[in-house]
C-alpha cells in the first residue's frame, strides 16, 4: 500500500509537502456561543483569501475544514493544489459531541457523511469502507462540551489519526495530544484551527519525501508525517476573536452598537483558557494515570456505504 510513497521518499529526499489540515472559512456557519450565535459567524475568512494566505505561508496543499460544509470548496476547486475536506460534528454513543476531520472527499461522500454523523458506527464503517482519511480533533479540549471515558476507548480503537498540534490549543493540551498519539501509535496531524486569517498556516502537517497529494496521504498512512508550527496562547486567541468581532460589525452595521462590550473579550478568552487548562489536565490524568476504558462495542445498526 505504501510502496509508491517509499519509492518517492528514496528518490526525492529533499522534497516535502506541507498542509494546514484544520482551517475554517466563512462557510463554517454561525458561532456556537449563546446569543452571539444569532449575529456572529465562526469565521469571516473568504475561501480565496484563505487559499492565498496559506500559499504565501508555504503550504504546498490547501484544504478547508469548515463545520459540516464543503460550500467554500466551490471557489477553490480549480486550483490543482486544493482538495475538499470538512470537520464533522459527530454525536458519540455516550451522547457527547466531537469534531472529526475528514480529508480528500467528494461531494457525494460529503452527503453520505452528513447522513451518518449522528451514528458513529455507521460513520466509521463508511469511512473505513471508502478509505477516507480521518482524525479526532482537539481531543483534550472542552470546545465541544463534556467527554466520557468510553469516548477515548472509541478514539483508541477506531480512529487512525489524532490531531497532535492545534494552533489555538494551549501547549499543554497539544503536548498531551502528542503523547497520546505516540502512546496509541496513531498518525499525528497538525493544523492551525484558524478562524481568522492572521492564524492561518501557523500549525500544519509535513510529509517529507512527498511531491503531491497522493504522496502526502500515503506518507501519513505510512507514519512518516510530522506536525510543525505553534500552539495557541492568550494573546493569539484574543486577537482572533477581536478580528472576528470586527468583521461581524462590517457585515452587520447595527452590531457596532455592541462595540463597548469588546473590552470584555480579553477577560472572556482568559476565562476560556482557564477552563481549557482544567479540562485538559483532568482528562490527561484520567487517560495516562488510570486503566484503559472498557473496549467499545458496535451498538448501532450500520448503513450500507452506497454512493
Amino acid at each position: 500500500m505504501h510502496r509508491r510513497h517509499l519509492a518517492v521518499t528514496r528518490s526525492f529526499q529533499n522534497c516535502h509537502v506541507k498542509c494546514d489540515l484544520h482551517i475554517h472559512s466563512y462557510f463554517s456557519g454561525a458561532c456556537t456561543t449563546p446569543f452571539f450565535n444569532k449575529i456572529c459567524r465562526e469565521s469571516y475568512s473568504d475561501p480565496g483569501e484563505v487559499y492565498a494566505v496559506l500559499r504565501d505561508r508555504g503550504m504546498d496543499l490547501v484544504t478547508l475544514t469548515d463545520h459540516d460544509s464543503i460550500e467554500g470548496a466551490e471557489k477553490l476547486r480549480h486550483h490543482p493544489s486544493f482538495f475538499i475536506s470538512e470537520e464533522l460534528t459527530c454525536r458519540m454513543p455516550s451522547g457527547t459531541e466531537v469534531h472529526i476531520g475528514v480529508y480528500d472527499i467528494t461531494e457525494r461522500q460529503h452527503v453520505q457523511l452528513q447522513q451518518r454523523r449522528n451514528d458513529l458506527v455507521a460513520l466509521l464503517i463508511y469511512l473505513t469502507e471508502w478509505r477516507i482519511f480521518f482524525s479526532i480533533n482537539h481531543v483534550f479540549s472542552n470546545l465541544t462540551g463534556t467527554r466520557e471515558l468510553v469516548d477515548f476507548a472509541w478514539f483508541q480503537e477506531y480512529f487512525p489519526a489524532l490531531e497532535a498540534r492545534n494552533g489555538l490549543m494551549l501547549p499543554a493540551q497539544n503536548e498531551s495530544a502528542a503523547r497520546l498519539a505516540k502512546l496509541w501509535r496513531k498518525i499525528a496531524i497538525g493544523g492551525s484551527d484558524a478562524h481568522a486569517l492572521a492564524s492561518a498556516g501557523t500549525a500544519y502537517t509535513v510529509v517529507p519525501g512527498a511531491r503531491d497529494k497522493e504522496d502526502f496521504f500515503a506518507g501519513l498512512r505510512a507514519g512518516i508525517g510530522r506536525v510543525e508550527g505553534e500552539s495557541g496562547c492568550f494573546t493569539k486567541l484574543t486577537r482572533d476573536v477581536l478580528l472576528i468581532v470586527f468583521e461581524m460589525m462590517r457585515e452587520n452595521a447595527w452590531t457596532a452598537l455592541l462595540a463597548p462590550l469588546a473590552v470584555l473579550i480579553p477577560g472572556a478568552t482568559l476565562l476560556n483558557y482557564w477552563g481549557e487548562c482544567a479540562f485538559g489536565r483532568r482528562w490527561a490524568a484520567k487517560i495516562f494515570d488510570k486503566p484503559a476504558a472498557e473496549r467499545p462495542q458496535w451498538i448501532a445498526v450500520s448503513q450500507p456505504a452506497v454512493e
